[in-house]
């Protein structure tokens, strides 16, 4: 640590002793290798850019389908990339069982332009068909991908079977 805060020490004097004795055209140079803060596309989408909401509710093959949908209410575009973080929860905010596993394809950064929408589907058996259901919820927690911040959304989902999965925001 002490060597690396000599070596930096060092080169700000050099720096400074350089644009010192040509006018400052130096110092421009020596400043502009310090990286400056880029734009490298949209930012990634925050809760607070967000409305989190359930879609239709779908049956095939078993299985029970509910996409979560992911509403861009922000005046700019941001991203998502990933999986979001879902539980179900009771009446008095309490979870029940294990969050949902993740399940799915690639995931690919999605960029949400505002007023647009993106989708996260959650998946349980449609009955106990190979073990009990546990009780229905009330809430869905709900952590958008890349967040630490969590949304309740009212939802009645009652997981069978030992399966919750979910899958990576899509298009």
């Amino acid at each position: 640590m002490f060597l690396h805060s000599r070596y930096l020490s060092q080169r700000v004097a050099i720096a400074s002793a350089t644009a010192l004795l040509t006018g400052g055209a130096a110092a421009g140079a020596a400043w502009a290798t310090t990286p400056a803060s880029t734009s490298a596309g949209p930012r990634t989408c925050t809760v607070s850019d967000l409305y989190v909401s359930m879609g239709r509710k779908e049956g095939a093959a078993g299985s029970l389908y509910w996409p979560i949908r992911f509403t861009n209410t922000s005046t700019t575009s941001c991203t998502l990339r990933g999986y979001p973080g879902v539980s179900v929860l009771d009446t008095t905010h309490h979870q029940i069982g294990a969050a949902a596993t993740r399940n799915g394809g690639g995931v690919s950064t999605v960029t949400l332009t505002p007023t647009h929408s993106v989708s996260a589907v959650i998946r349980t058996t449609n009955g106990p068909i190979g073990g009990p259901c546990q009780a229905t919820g009330s809430y869905l927690r709900v952590y958008p991908p890349a967040s630490r911040t969590a949304v309740l959304v009212p939802a009645a989902w009652k997981v069978c079977s030992n399966t919750f999965q979910v899958a990576p925001v899509a298009p």
